[in-house]
């Protein structure tokens, strides 16, 4: 019978160390896009989208191993390439981007694979303000679907 009872045990402290990984790795996991954001280096930039790609397929990692939507805006000074969010997610909330649209964007300037790149956690169009990170750079779809 002791040799039971210390099986049962076994069992529920393997359940429990099961249970305990799987929320660190989802957690993990939901913050992963804000590794990069860095407050230090938040900026705003205004200008015109020059192009507008989603990346998708089989894992959506696209340049910068990043995949989702992505734009080029044109400042009066540069070309700046924005990582904005995933597509899926955009399109839930209505966000629609569109080569030649005037945009006020706040975000994190960080370097990815060499490039200099803008992580977006606010976008201005027109009358529309759209928030896709919290002030610490956080998602605003991580965590979804828990």
């Amino acid at each position: 019978m002791a040799s039971l009872e210390r099986l049962s045990i076994l069992g529920a402290a393997t359940v429990l160390t099961v249970a305990a990984v799987s929320v660190v790795m989802a957690q993990t996991a939901a913050g992963a896009g804000s590794a990069m954001y860095d407050v230090k280096t938040e900026t705003t930039i205004t200008g015109t989208v020059e192009s507008v790609e989603n990346i998708t397929g089989a894992g959506g990692r696209g340049r910068h191993g990043m995949g989702g939507t992505h734009i080029v805006v044109k400042t009066e000074k540069e070309s700046v390439a924005v990582h904005v969010g995933p597509t899926a997610y955009l399109a839930e909330k209505g966000i629609t981007l569109a080569k030649g649209d005037s945009l006020e964007i706040l975000g994190s300037r960080v370097t990815v694979d060499k490039d200099a790149v803008l992580i977006a956690r606010q976008i201005k169009k027109g009358d529309e303000t759209w928030t896709l990170r919290d002030a610490s750079g956080r998602p605003a779809w991580s965590g979804r679907g828990r």
